[in-house]
């Protein structure tokens, strides 16, 4: 097949820049820890795997013809993959303002960093921590500052009640526990 027809495009790349896009003339925040973790993942995406794909997309080259072989296809598409992920923690790097909670001094209030327990309107608890966009991991309980929920709890104190808009409506949550950095402010 011709390369004309195979060519690659940067739609890819243009696509996630659009989804991953923070609002107009909002800042990107993050916390150490989620600095850390993005350099940490850049320079393991550049030092480890990114040579480990290079070696294996170079022997694959060397053994003939490239329109069939599977190592060769895979290897290229796993280095556009790494490469398009580098791009992206450079750019968000570049951008990010690093905001630390154990700075807060006023620990009685809900800010960027907070640990924060409310109670939904049946009574169930949940716990999360206001992070950065490029942190953000549901599954641990760290929610993006600017998540309805987050933006909902921004500057409330332990016993306030605010509501929230979800998609079966409008709910009303208290805040219950507030802290920074393991400790807890009631």
């Amino acid at each position: 097949m011709s390369k004309a027809f195979t060519k690659e495009t940067d739609a890819e790349d243009e696509d996630i820049e659009r989804l991953e896009a923070l609002p107009p003339g909002v800042k990107n925040y993050i916390t150490p820890a989620g600095r850390k973790r993005l350099e940490d993942e850049l320079r393991r995406l550049g030092r480890i795997e990114r040579p480990k794909v290079v070696e294996t997309v170079s022997w694959a080259a060397g053994n003939g013809d490239r329109s069939e072989n599977g190592d060769y296809i895979y290897g290229k598409k796993r280095l556009r993959e790494i490469d398009r992920r580098m791009r992206h923690l450079v750019k968000r790097l570049e951008i990010a303002h690093v905001v630390d909670q154990a700075q807060q001094k006023n620990r009685r209030q809900v800010f960027f960093g907070a640990t924060v327990t409310y109670a939904d309107s049946q009574g169930r608890e949940r716990t999360v921590r206001i992070v950065g966009v490029d942190e953000a991991r549901l599954e641990r309980g760290e929610i993006s500052w600017i998540s309805p929920v987050a933006r909902a709890l921004m500057k409330t104190h332990a016993g306030d009640v605010v509501k929230i808009r979800t998609p079966a409506g409008v709910e009303e949550i208290e805040v219950l526990e507030i802290s920074y950095g393991g400790e807890v402010d009631r």
